[in-house]
């Protein structure tokens, strides 16, 4: 089958297509930036991009359109195939069609760590010997690529990181619905994507409409913690389920050690000991998580906590791009106020020192997600980088439609605010000093700002 991918540089997008080159097919793409390293990654493999999507593109003749959702009506190509009525399907329809039929989805959904906790659960199961596939946002490092149908050998598992965003312009189910998951985590459930879920409500509905399609021999695990997950499960559960967290009577618990290290317990009983580098309370639930979810599929506890020793986390999620003058730079994907404080919060543990007076983080922040320019949560990015002790924001009040320096303002002089990216590089260098750690933090590019901080900072 030939089919021809539109938006096909999205992440989820892009590890379509590589699962469907995989799978067979001969693919070919189009979207409005085509570049590196998305570009890079799928020429590759073999696929065809085409900047833009010009209507001449159906002179591909291709079996079959996979539309992404970054596609809306007016879309000039889009607008063709509709007026010829071409055959054409969302790329989360395709997916579960023709990837997932008949493999035991493990899914995991959450307003955060989705992607890290889909390469942990998978790193656990390439480890148990289970050689799983796996579709997730972002690039394990155990894996180095965002995509495969399975590993070294036939397997029926894969992974899979369940998004709530809508599927297409023409279906606004969230698109985990069209995974059909046997194992489901909920990881967390707050409010976020102001651009298509009117409130928090909303949301719950659609995470509503996953647990029904789990079937009954299936197993939900969520977040006891959470309590609109726990109004999501009191609208009905027709399968297994467990939950972990901090709550009392929770099935997952953990002890913490000084040195980082934890005990899973499982219904009150010490059940595995993990041993790791990763830092903060979310990636501990996280890994709550994917053990729970392993064990569905057969891997004990203790196997999979001894499993995480060697996972080597997602990239951008708090990684370092460089150390200069003994100044240590990280990227990471935090973009939401939650994420953006159990970021910081997570670094600020692991470093110490209370009084901040050595070990400083210096936050470097994008707001650049469309909740984030809607406004939606502003008033919270104080509360969020109270852990940090310099905090150095960017963005227009054109490209935002609200002044990200009023916003900043509660932080008083530890907080700035820059519309040019030099001077922001500049001020971050000046202030910088030996010992200090840099948090950058978007879902976005940033300008390439890791390395002009970097070339400053040396």
């Amino acid at each position: 089958m030939h089919i021809h991918i539109l938006g096909i540089c999205g992440t989820f997008m892009g590890g379509l297509a590589v699962l469907a080159k995989e799978a067979g097919h001969r693919v070919t793409g189009c979207d409005a930036n085509v570049y590196p390293p998305m570009s890079t990654q799928l020429e590759a493999q073999g696929i065809e991009l085409i900047q833009g999507f010009g209507p001449e593109q159906t002179a591909l003749k291709p079996d079959l359109y996979v539309v992404g959702n970054v596609v809306s009506r007016g879309n000039p190509l889009m607008e063709e195939i509709l007026n010829r009525g071409l055959p054409y399907v969302s790329g989360p329809q395709w997916m579960g069609e023709h990837i997932l039929r008949d493999r035991w989805v493990l899914a995991v959904a959450g307003t955060h760590g989705k992607t890290t906790t889909s390469a942990m659960l998978t790193w656990i199961l390439e480890d148990a010997g289970y050689a799983p596939g796996f579709l997730i946002g972002g690039v394990p490092r155990n894996f180095g690529v965002s995509a495969r149908i399975q590993g070294d050998k036939e397997s029926i598992f894969f992974v899979i990181e369940a998004d709530e965003y809508d599927t297409a312009f023409f279906d606004k189910r969230s698109k985990f619905v069209h995974y059909h998951a046997k194992t489901a985590i909920l990881n967390n459930l707050e409010y976020d994507h102001a651009d298509i879920f009117p409130d928090l409500g909303a949301i719950e509905t659609q995470f509503h409409h996953l647990v029904r399609t789990v079937p009954g021999i299936g197993r939900v695990i969520h977040n006891a913690d959470e309590d609109s997950l726990a109004r999501v499960l009191k609208r009905g559960c027709w399968s297994e389920h467990e939950n972990f967290g901090r709550a009392e009577g929770a099935d997952w618990t953990l002890v913490e050690h000084d040195d980082g290290s934890f005990d899973v317990v499982f219904k009150g009983e010490t059940a595995g000991h993990v041993a790791w580098q990763l830092t903060g309370k979310h990636n501990r639930a996280n890994a709550l998580a994917a053990i729970a979810a392993a064990r569905h599929v057969g891997v004990p506890v203790a196997q999979a906590a001894q499993s995480l020793a060697t996972f080597e986390n997602v990239k951008r999620r708090m990684e370092v791009r460089g150390v200069v003058r003994d100044i240590t730079v990280y990227d990471d994907f935090a973009h939401h106020p939650t994420a953006i404080a159990t970021t910081v919060g997570g670094l600020r543990q692991k470093l110490g020192n209370s009084d901040h007076t050595n070990n400083r983080i210096l936050a470097v922040l994008e707001p650049r997600s469309n909740t984030m320019k809607l406004g939606a949560m502003k008033d919270a990015l104080p509360g969020s980088l109270v852990d940090a002790d310099l905090v150095f924001g960017f963005g227009s009040h054109e490209s935002l439609g609200w002044s990200l320096g009023d916003a900043l303002a509660p932080l008083g002089d530890k907080a700035s605010a820059f519309e040019d990216l030099g001077a922001l590089v500049a001020a971050v260098a000046q202030a910088a000093q030996p010992g200090d750690h840099i948090i950058v933090m978007s879902n976005g590019g940033f300008g390439g700002v890791h390395a002009k901080l970097l070339k400053a900072l040396a």
